[in-house]
């Protein structure tokens, strides 16, 4: 972890200066930020507005439901409170505008140098012929992936593996054992259709991690208040050991309503607001189960699972 935040210390600033370079001499080239903002919307009513947009927010929200849920992994090497709170509500929200801004504009500056638009850095890449802006910025293609995909899509599961079995997986196995069943899942096939992949995988996952973070919430915020018992969530046989039905229950009610559309044409309009049905619905149901375990169990609600 500490080489990690190291990596992480130079690799983030390095890819925002890179970013910003390409955009200046994009802007350069297109003449100019006007010509990039002079194409008007292709949405005239808000009838043809909505129906694009929830499930374009919906699949952004599931891209960052999987930062969201294993931040934890980062911000308990946090000095203090202050620290972690300053890094979530400032530097993310502010970096990545920054960045999402950079790329609107470069696409765009790419339609009008190159005659389309080209949102996937590699392609764009491919157009330049200097053998040392093409070295450049394949380096910083390869920095930035790095980065992004150890920081948000292997440290997490790293620690899963490692804590399911510690004993027989280590840290390092578990990285390895990540970026197997990354390469398995064969993600440049999601990437390869634009559409397929925000409308279809990030709106589908979104379910899933919504029913999740519904559990999660609901749990902390409204079943135990805040409250947990600190040295019973290292001891085995704690009072957050073994599993809690209720919590199992909700979450699969909540994926099941999130995906239901998949196989109940009936349920296919929750499908594009599938993080907001499956986090409602499992919070709400778990709140419901749990308060009802505690009337008949004579538990509070801070208690046990």
């Amino acid at each position: 972890m500490d080489v990690l935040r190291k990596v992480e210390n130079w690799a983030a600033p390095y890819v925002l200066v890179v970013t910003l370079v390409l955009l200046v001499w994009a802007v350069r080239e297109a003449k100019g930020i006007g010509p990039l903002l002079a194409q008007p919307g292709k949405f005239r009513t808000f009838s043809e507005f909505f129906p694009v947009f929830i499930p374009s927010l919906t699949a952004m929200i599931g891209f960052w439901a999987t930062l969201s849920l294993n931040m934890p992994d980062f911000t308990r090497f946090g000095r203090s409170q202050k620290e972690q709170i300053v890094g979530q509500i400032v530097a993310l929200p502010t970096t990545m505008f920054a960045f999402a801004a950079m790329g609107v504009l470069i696409t765009s500056a790419s339609a009008i140098i190159f005659g389309e638009a080209i949102w996937d850095p590699v392609k764009l890449v491919g157009k330049f012929t200097n053998p040392l802006v093409v070295a450049v910025a394949m380096f910083s293609v390869v920095v930035a992936t790095l980065a992004v995909n150890i920081a948000a899509n292997v440290v997490s599961p790293t620690n899963d593996f490692a804590n399911l079995l510690p004993r027989h997986i280590s840290f390092k196995t578990g990285g390895l054992i990540t970026g197997l069943i990354g390469i398995a899942m064969q993600p440049w096939r999601l990437l390869a259709d634009p559409k397929g992949y925000i409308f279809t995988w990030l709106l589908g996952y979104s379910g899933g991690l919504g029913s999740i973070a519904g559990v999660l919430i609901a749990d902390y915020w409204i079943v135990r208040k805040t409250r947990l018992d600190l040295k019973s969530l290292y001891l085995p046989n704690g009072a957050y050991g073994g599993w809690n039905p209720a919590a199992v229950v909700a979450t699969f009610a909540g994926c099941f309503l999130a995906w239901g559309s998949l196989v109940i044409p009936l349920l296919r309009p929750l499908y594009n607001y599938a993080w907001f049905v499956g986090f409602f619905v499992a919070g709400g149901l778990y709140v419901a189960l749990m308060s009802k375990k505690g009337r008949v169990l004579g538990v509070s609600e801070a208690g046990s699972p």
